[in-house]
């Protein structure tokens, strides 16, 4: 009998020959993949839980991965990652996990919940989300400590919230949000409903936005960047579906997508 090791790492091996034979415009969301089946078909559900900044990427990647395997289903599990980690920890069934830090998958390799190393596939950066026509007028980080203006930000165990806090250190200006969320969508929704005068979200959710958020300029952004790692979990139940999507999303049709959607290389 194959060990699950063996399994995972066979497969990889397979699937990183096969999706080297992908056209090139596959995985970006405008032509169909043309992946070669690999030597272990890819069918069933692949459960992954993912890090609310990769909603839009990875839905998109998800429907060409279903494309390039037929007879395979891609279901996800959004959110704020350190209640992601939460529900794995407490037994919540997944194949995968994707992280947007580094701190919330090593919580998870220590709860035991993770098999194998992570595999690092992309980086984001903070970006300061205003409501279109930036009615508030915001000019800069300094700004947002501004008594009157009513900011958002993702609460600190959450990554976004965290690298919130890092520049805060850095830059020694203290912001006093109105609230703080649980997902940087639920930031990104309160901005451009017009609930709040801005937030801190990441560039790649300012970009995906399109026109109903504006962003201002944020030099001190490049200080603090967030890299992505993403990894199967070890109660997996379709670990052949776990890797062969891993093996996508770290392969050329994923960094296609991920670079179009604004994400940086790991």
């Amino acid at each position: 009998m194959r060990t699950r090791t063996g399994v995972v790492a066979s497969m990889l091996a397979a699937v990183a020959l096969a999706v080297a034979g992908c056209s090139a415009g596959a995985g970006t969301g405008t032509d169909t993949p043309t992946q070669t089946p690999t030597k272990h078909a890819v069918t069933g559900t692949v459960t992954v839980f993912a890090a609310a900044s990769l909603t839009k990427t990875f839905t998109q990647l998800g429907a060409d991965f279903e494309k390039a395997n037929p007879g395979s289903t891609v279901s996800f599990s959004f959110g704020g990652s350190s209640d992601l980690v939460t529900q794995l920890g407490a037994g919540a069934p997944a194949d995968v996990f994707a992280s947007a830090d580094q701190k919330n998958m090593d919580k998870a390799v220590s709860a035991g919940v993770v098999s194998g190393e992570p595999v690092d596939f992309a980086t984001n950066v903070l970006a300061i989300a205003v409501p279109p026509g930036n009615p508030a007028h915001v000019t800069g980080w300094k700004d947002l400590a501004k008594p009157d203006l009513k900011v958002v930000v993702c609460a600190p165990q959450v990554p976004c919230g965290a690298a919130t806090a890092t520049v805060e250190s850095k830059t020694g200006v203290t912001l006093k949000p109105v609230s703080q969320e649980s997902a940087v969508t639920d930031v990104l929704g309160k901005v451009s409903s017009g609930e709040a005068d801005a937030g801190i979200v990441y560039a790649t959710d300012v970009k995906g936005a399109g026109k109903s958020v504006d962003s201002v300029p944020f030099p001190e952004a490049k200080d603090v960047v967030n890299t992505y790692p993403i990894a199967e979990i070890k109660q997996g139940q379709n670990f052949t579906g776990g890797a062969a999507f891993i093996a996508y999303v770290t392969g050329p049709a994923g960094r296609k997508a991920l670079e179009a959607a604004g994400f940086g290389k790991p």
